[in-house]
């Protein structure tokens, strides 16, 4: 069977021979331009609604692809402005936690000096009862850090409560509004005796009970009770809160009333533990 001879042809000849075609073309217009004019007349009444459409569509495509660009610029700015957003949200929100725990430790710092001769140690509130008040709740001291049971609590401007339970990392106190709490105290200016009762139906008023206060006591509205040196676990001294509606029993014997709480019981969040018990204070001072 006979082979066929392939034939190769350089791509430079190809190259002049186009060209050649180009410069023919070009002589042809120039020569017979004016018999080439129904020609190009023909041919662009073709291609110029041609390049028309052409053009409409590239327009469209190019005003399409500039959204589309755009869009995705404005998404991404949007997804930075977001994370920037929610960034200077945490850290207004560590601003305001900060504000609020220099509160704290400003109100601490002034109840300490207020009671300076008083050895105390500073506590979280960590857990609570769960309803509206903290008539009993949990601190995050324990004995491993010098709490003992019956340890006087402090917070805002006075009382809190005491400690009733301990554990080597935590406590538990009642406080002097939970209902199983009773208080002897005294009325700072007439040093009047009165007791001091919890009571949780009271507290949605925001007060609990004052009673035992002698007829012939001289108070009113607003007096200070603070805790009397006759109580056996409280130590004296320590403001309880303020008389309110003081009034005189059905037996004209005694006066009854409210107490409007020194402390606000409604959102405890740290407190101020004396670390020293009634009892070994007392013994204290007459050893010495």
């Amino acid at each position: 069977m006979r082979k066929r001879t392939k034939i190769t042809i350089d791509p430079k000849y190809i190259l002049i021979f186009i060209a050649v075609i180009c410069i023919v073309m070009i002589i042809v217009s120039f020569r017979f331009e004016e018999k080439m004019t129904p020609i190009r007349s023909a041919v662009g009444s073709v291609i110029t609604p041609m390049q028309k459409g052409i053009n409409s569509i590239g327009s469209k495509l190019s005003d399409q692809m500039e959204y589309v660009t755009t869009v995705k610029k404005l998404v991404r700015q949007n997804k930075n402005l977001q994370k920037k957003l929610d960034e200077l949200s945490v850290e207004n929100k560590l601003l305001q936690q900060d504000k609020y725990e220099l509160k704290n430790f400003r109100e601490l710092y002034d109840l300490d000096e207020q009671y300076n001769s008083y050895p105390k140690v500073a506590a979280r509130v960590i857990s609570s009862n769960p309803d509206n008040w903290f008539n009993t709740f949990t601190i995050d001291k324990g004995s491993e850090d010098g709490i003992a049971v019956d340890m006087n609590v402090m917070a805002g401007d006075g009382l809190v409560g005491i400690v009733t339970k301990v554990s080597k990392s935590y406590a538990i106190v009642r406080s002097i509004i939970d209902d199983d709490s009773n208080v002897y105290g005294s009325f700072l200016k007439t040093d009047d005796s009165c007791v001091v009762s919890g009571d949780l139906q009271l507290m949605n008023e925001g007060v609990i009970q004052v009673s035992g206060v002698s007829s012939k006591a001289q108070v009113e509205d607003g007096y200070e009770v603070v805790t009397s040196q006759i109580s056996d676990k409280y130590l004296p001294g320590i403001l309880i809160g303020y008389a309110k509606d003081m009034k005189m029993d059905s037996s004209n014997l005694t006066q009854t009333g409210y107490l409007t709480p020194a402390a606000d019981f409604s959102g405890l969040d740290m407190v101020l533990v004396i670390t020293e018990v009634k009892n070994s204070k007392e013994l204290k001072e007459m050893l010495e």
